[in-house]
């Protein structure tokens, strides 16, 4: 049979991964207050807020009939500190400066909700990146653009960023925003395959 996906996120990058993997998914933004979780570590700190987001949308009456409903968040950990999107662009830029020459682990929580059965299937993936020893001209430079400024971490691998991220261990599009490895395996566990998407009917939802 074939599957519908249900993306409760308005990222971009995330919405563009799916979508070279072959499925176009319903887009329904969840709207959940990430401040709400605070005080977690932070791979557990992904996971709840990707559990919420998909639980937001899984109780709306416009989720399609049959579709599975993704929810995702992602956040930087570095010294045992949980880094979401900066506050501004000098919050960016002080991150940088402390995220210059070494290494990090970014951390996105995955959650898929069944809406038919109740059943949820979650986990968080961790992939190691290593950033450049930019220099500050660069930094002010990356930061003047805006893109950190919308971005866990305050950096992208699939964007402007690129240049600075000098290596990672483990899935690269996990570091963009969504594991598709994790995600085949989260729909294997809730008895759907992942080559169902690939005939998903999926439109935009405002």
């Amino acid at each position: 049979m074939s599957g519908v996906l249900v993306l409760a996120s308005a990222s971009p990058a995330r919405l563009t991964t799916l979508r070279s993997a072959g499925v176009e998914p319903v887009v329904i933004v969840s709207g959940v207050d990430e401040d709400q979780v605070d005080g977690l570590p932070p791979a557990e700190h992904a996971l709840q807020l990707a559990e919420l987001k998909s639980a937001a949308v899984a109780a709306r009456d416009d989720v399609p009939t049959g579709a599975l409903v993704l929810g995702c968040d992602s956040v930087l950990e570095l010294d045992g500190d949980v880094l979401g999107k900066p506050d501004d662009a000098a919050d960016a830029t002080a991150r940088w400066q402390r995220m210059r020459g070494r290494s990090a682990v970014l951390h996105t929580g995955h959650a898929l909700h069944d809406p038919a059965s109740g059943r949820v299937a979650a986990a968080t993936a961790s992939t190691v990146v290593h950033f450049a020893d930019v220099t500050d001209d660069e930094i002010a430079a990356y930061v003047a653009t805006g893109e950190p400024l919308h971005v866990a971490g305050a950096f992208t691998v699939d964007g402007l960023g690129g240049p600075f991220v000098t290596g990672i261990e483990g899935d690269y599009h996990n570091v963009v925003g969504l594991s598709l490895p994790l995600l085949r395996e989260l729909m294997a566990e809730l008895g759907r395959s992942w080559t169902d998407l690939w005939a998903g009917p999926g439109t935009r939802v405002p």
